[in-house]
């Protein structure tokens, strides 16, 4: 019996010493925290290093964080997919892997609501988008974030999508007939069919091949995308179509933020929307240095008139229609950003 006590005992102990080791170091609030109580945040996503998003995490948010909260948080930018690709650290910012990233729409898959902001023709111009996005409308739309485990902090641009072509387009006939690339995401091919193309849906890194082999005319991207890629190697005209708008958005892990106290999570929010104030400034300025760019090597942009637009915003009626039967928070929510 006693050399049982004094098993048990000894087990009692090697438990307790196992449950220790496992435990993560904690700051005086009892909330985990990394090495030193320094907390790392890591932000992933898909732009060049020299893209306006990446610049502005790089010159405002970064330096924000870091000093307002006396280096007990800091900031590590992956770009270019370093993470992953979009998918991968957008899953991984939702599950905790990943503290933060800079993402598209894609969690509309998810939370349908969150792609409205991508619907065609409905944003008039930049400052309708900007307004929309950081009003009531944006507020709505982060609750639908929330609901994934994340925390939306800031709107960004990535601009409105145009058409770059090998040759010109100028009439709702001209898109006869022409096979145009776009993400094989449905409400992008259901507004590409409804523009009159022949829709081709195809992987970002096979574009440049399928232009220049002509498996395609073209493609549609906003203009520092267009650029980016290289695309204008291979095509002769651009559109500006504006068929849709495409925004990113910052989220952190939702239970990363909420363990935060107050003050870091003003901190955090505020640098976000330094941050993406800068983004919005810097990207506007890019899109006109890269229209410069286009002309001077010697792309030709187009500027449809008023008929032709009048008659590509009423292509995509059907498009609308379809989308009030399939949600029925739609028509409301599309009358309210329309009258903002």
């Amino acid at each position: 019996m006693k050399k049982m006590k004094w098993l048990a005992v000894i087990l009692a102990v090697m438990l307790a010493v196992v449950s220790g080791c496992g435990q993560k170091q904690t700051g005086n609030n009892g909330k985990s925290s990394d090495k030193d109580g320094v907390k790392t945040i890591k932000i992933a996503h898909y732009f060049a290093a020299d893209h306006p998003q990446n610049i502005a995490l790089k010159e405002k948010f970064k330096p924000m964080v870091e000093e307002k909260t006396n280096g007990k948080i800091k900031v590590e930018i992956y770009e270019a997919n370093k993470l992953g690709d979009e998918a991968s650290f957008t899953n991984g910012v939702r599950n905790g892997t990943i503290e933060m990233a800079i993402a598209g729409m894609g969690l509309q898959t998810a939370q349908p609501k969150i792609g409205v902001v991508e619907w065609p023709y409905l944003f008039k111009d930049y400052e309708h988008a900007r307004k929309v996005l950081n009003g009531e409308v944006g507020e709505e739309i982060k609750e639908e974030f929330r609901k994934l485990g994340v925390e939306p902090i800031g709107w960004t641009v990535n601009g409105f999508r145009v058409v770059s072509a090998n040759r010109p387009i100028k009439s709702m006939d001209d898109f006869k007939g022409f096979r145009l690339r776009m993400p094989n995401v449905p409400i992008f091919v259901e507004t590409g069919k409804a523009m009159g193309a022949n829709v081709t849906p195809m992987a970002l890194s096979e574009v440049f091949t399928a232009l220049e082999q002509k498996v395609i005319d073209g493609q549609e991207n906003p203009y520092l995308t267009l650029k980016a890629n290289g695309w204008y190697e291979v095509q002769s005209h651009v559109i500006e179509t504006n068929h849709m708008f495409s925004p990113n958005v910052y989220l952190i892990n939702k239970k990363l933020f909420d363990g935060f106290d107050k003050e870091t999570q003003e901190i955090i929010l505020e640098a976000a929307k330094a941050s993406a104030d800068y983004q919005w400034e810097l990207a506007l300025k890019a899109e006109n240095e890269v229209k410069d760019f286009l002309k001077k090597e010697g792309l030709e942009i187009i500027v449809p008139d008023r008929e032709f637009r009048s008659q590509l915003e009423k292509s995509v009626e059907p498009v609308y229609e379809k989308l009030y039967k399939q949600y029925d928070w739609a028509e409301e929510l599309v009358k309210k950003i329309r009258e903002q």
